[in-house]
């Protein structure tokens, strides 16, 4: 590699803390358990007993799960009266777990 391509690919490169959280991102999603609550909200908005039910876990390891998935940006929620509802935080989100599901459906092909 020549010396000016490489400073011009260095100065393209991802900062320090760019690389961190996205890494913390993945590694959030790298755990089954997580994955199928986020395809659930991708598709809805599920209040969090519908959420347990539908994958069969308890509430309290649902809201376990999502406590950390809010904290990392990826879901978002709403409280209507003692219900609170949750949903894939944005479009990037969606986009992204599509993207990653595309990908696995492609290689088993």
């Amino acid at each position: 590699m020549s010396n000016r391509s490489y400073v011009q690919l260095k100065a393209r490169l991802l900062d320090e803390a760019s690389v961190a959280a996205l890494a913390e991102t993945f590694k959030v999603l790298g755990d089954t358990t997580r994955v199928r609550i986020l395809d659930a909200l991708a598709r809805a908005e599920v209040p969090v007993c519908d959420l347990a039910q539908l994958l069969g876990l308890s509430q309290s390891a649902v809201s376990h799960q999502l406590r950390l998935l809010r904290s990392m940006r990826l879901v978002k929620s709403r409280r209507d009266g003692r219900h609170i509802y949750y949903v894939a935080d944005d479009h990037h989100i969606v986009g992204l777990f599509e993207q990653g599901l595309e990908h696995v459906q492609e290689r088993r092909s």
